[in-house]
């Protein structure tokens, strides 16, 4: 926008330079770049699913028929496959998990639960016909350490569990979720919080301090964006996960789309609509990639280290880096960011200063 407004930079303001601004408005309210990334890709070619090609018309008996035969291929032979699969992996997961839980705390018990994780987790993957192909072994995240990725969907935990553990938190469910939330936490040192406890962000961080000062438990998984984008950006990563200390471990997620869109658009899908989404689309692909180790530099301030985290993720994993918040996506923006892109308005007409 300083570019188109270089030309204004030397004179007085005239009326006429409002034209300007009015247009940047419409084309924000047209396709903005903060709510384009809360809802599905757009694809470049049609991958048979009906769900990635809305504007869909006839074009030919052949390529109906190949897609009608796609149809029956993925809700007759795929879907009560995946639907088993993942019924035993859930299965086994409650079932392991609750009898390791009544082991004595040792190494022993430790490997158990390891060994449960990484089975149970590896099945559910493969209900999802998941092909992972994982970059830089070397970096994955230690003990002790902190794991911060850049989040899709709620598949993005089996993602990572299938090559490694990690202690997750999060916030205690109800119904099924619940059920497998309790079951995990016997066998392995996962942090739930219950929904008045993740308001007090004291109690929050003295808990997850706790848990990386024991350099024997597992390194904790965190997605500081706090909600699910398309895959196609990073937004502003949450400054709370980066106060904490200790050693942050970056990981970068990347979907293919032409298999399966893994976004999970919590607005439009509750939970079940969207499995049953991910169960009927051909498989789900993803490359993920560990990158070294980054610890907070002297002098960088949460915020600033929480900025070069997520732009080492944009960077490595091909994505958009955007500065918005990722809770636009419920909430309205707030004043003091309109605050600020006037005082970056009046600046770029005046010509007094760079922009902030």
């Amino acid at each position: 926008m300083e570019k188109g407004l270089s030309g204004l930079r030397g004179r007085d303001f005239e009326l006429s330079d409002v034209f300007y601004f009015s247009k940047k408005g419409l084309e924000a309210i047209v396709e903005d770049e903060v709510t384009q990334r809360f809802s599905s890709e757009e694809l470049v070619s049609w991958n048979l699913l009906t769900r990635t090609n809305v504007n869909f018309q006839y074009i030919s008996a052949r390529l109906t028929l190949v897609w009608v035969l796609g149809v029956l291929v993925r809700y007759c032979v795929l879907l009560p496959l995946r639907v088993t699969l993942a019924f035993i992996g859930i299965s086994l997961l409650v079932i392991g998990t609750t009898l390791v839980g009544q082991l004595p705390d040792s190494s022993l018990k430790n490997r158990l639960s390891e060994l449960v994780h990484l089975t149970c987790c590896r099945i559910c993957v493969r209900a999802l016909s998941g092909t992972i192909h994982y970059h830089n072994k070397q970096h994955r995240p230690q003990k002790g350490g902190i794991c911060v990725a850049n989040h899709t969907s709620p598949i993005d935990v089996l993602i990572l569990t299938t090559d490694g553990c990690y202690a997750m938190v999060g916030q205690v469910h109800g119904g099924l979720m619940g059920i497998i939330q309790r079951a995990m936490v016997k066998a392995c040192p996962h942090v739930w919080f219950e929904r008045s406890e993740m308001k007090d962000r004291h109690l929050v961080t003295k808990r997850l301090k706790e848990h990386i000062a024991d350099k024997k438990k597992l390194p904790i998984l965190i997605f500081p964006e706090g909600t699910c984008i398309n895959n196609t950006s990073v937004m502003m990563f949450k400054k709370g996960s980066f106060e904490i200390g200790g050693t942050i471990h970056p990981v970068a997620i990347k979907y293919n789309p032409q298999f399966g869109d893994a976004f999970w658009n919590s607005s439009k899908y509750n939970m079940v609509s969207y499995l049953l989404r991910m169960m009927t689309s051909w498989a789900i692909v993803c490359d993920v990639w560990y990158m070294p180790p980054m610890t907070r530099e002297e002098g960088e301030d949460a915020v600033q280290f929480a900025n070069r985290v997520k732009s080492a993720i944009a960077i490595q994993g091909g994505l958009t880096e955007l500065p918005w918040d990722g809770g636009l996506k419920r909430a309205k923006v707030k004043d003091t960011f309109k605050e600020e892109q006037q005082k970056n308005y009046s600046k770029m007409i005046a010509g007094n200063g760079p922009l902030s």
